[in-house]
């Protein structure tokens, strides 16, 4: 994703079926990506990856 090319991406879930989270990036375009986990506001995990 390029820096012009902003998309927030937003879902919710109402309930899990088991405390796993699996994000699946088959369809995502290659480049850079940064992932951000947040409850209740506060950022809790920021990481980053690249898709070849």
């Amino acid at each position: 994703m390029s820096k012009k090319e902003n998309a927030k991406y937003e879902a919710n879930i109402n309930q899990f079926l088991d405390k796993k989270i699996y994000i699946n990036v088959n369809h995502l375009e290659k480049g850079d990506y940064e992932l951000r986990v947040i409850n209740k506001n506060k950022l809790i995990v920021k990481t980053t990856f690249k898709k070849k």
